[in-house]
């Protein structure tokens, strides 16, 4: 882990049924150029060389899909990509558990709070998309973007 390690997480709220699905070539498909939609977007920017950024979104998807799941938002300095991401999926899913009255520890690692959700079986899946990437080493502005598009 870097010795310096800055972060910021910001909540975004609910997503109502139907169920987000990940933007891939079939939901690109779905977008029109110009179009407006509902975004969750995660931006980190640095102009410090050599300095390791991240952006995350996180998903949590209920079971029953006719309640609403959630979408986390994460950006750090020093986070490696899997460690940003693993925050972002896991902010979105204890959100969600907690909404759904599933009790735990949150103090207590992923694995033994993905086993409770597991038994408690409220959460059908989670997901991330995550973006990293290096300061310029002649400290040019780097920045990172990662997003969540809610389609219809």
């Amino acid at each position: 882990m870097p010795k310096s390690l800055a972060t910021t997480s910001f909540v975004s709220p609910a997503f109502s049924p139907p169920i987000v699905k990940s933007l891939d070539q079939q939901g690109l498909k779905q977008l029109s150029p110009g179009q407006i939609v509902h975004v969750v977007i995660s931006e980190c920017a640095t102009a410090e060389p050599n300095r390791l950024i991240a952006a995350s979104v996180g998903v949590a998807i209920p079971r029953d899909r006719s309640t609403f799941g959630y979408l986390s938002e994460h950006h750090a300095y020093g986070q490696t990509a899997k460690t940003s991401a693993d925050y972002a999926e896991d902010l979105a899913a204890e959100m969600l558990a907690t909404v759904l009255g599933v009790e735990f520890d949150p103090q207590s690692s992923w694995d033994e709070k993905r086993e409770l959700w597991k038994i408690a079986d409220v959460i059908y899946k989670t997901k991330e998309v995550t973006q990293t990437a290096i300061g310029n080493k002649d400290g040019l502005w780097t920045t990172v973007v990662a997003a969540s598009v809610l389609l219809a």
